[in-house]
């Protein structure tokens, strides 16, 4: 997300190729997306960042090799909140967590248009 400004194509595009490309794969990679930068409502970032920053890959990992769940959402699977180490997390509260989990397709829908006469594929 942080890149986003710096993307010299529509991003929605870009997303929609791969994903359109890993249907035509037997063995397609798995495709993650994290938002470190995610503010709350009143503008403060959600996620402490850095150093527990390692609790979403470790998560990532986990999902690979299949010792973790997940819940479905508008753009994927997403964690849940008991696969993610959230053990000494200071300053996230529950409410916090569930914020940062939520997806909203029309956020989504919003931030990323897919331009439907692209000539990119």
């Amino acid at each position: 997300m942080a890149m986003l400004p710096f993307c010299g194509y529509n991003i929605g595009d870009y997303f929609r190729h791969w994903l359109e490309t890993g249907k035509r794969l037997t063995n397609p990679p798995l495709i993650f997306h994290v938002n470190w930068f995610r503010k709350s409502a009143d503008g403060k970032f959600l996620w402490p960042g850095f150093g527990d920053n390692m609790r979403v890959l470790k998560w990532i990992i986990d999902r690979c090799e299949g010792r973790v769940g997940a819940t479905e959402s508008p753009i994927g699977h997403i964690p849940r909140m008991q696969d993610l180490d959230l053990d000494e997390l200071g300053g996230v509260t529950p409410n916090q967590m569930r914020e940062l989990l939520n997806v909203s397709a029309e956020e989504w829908q919003k931030r990323f248009p897919i331009t439907l006469n692209s000539s990119s594929h």
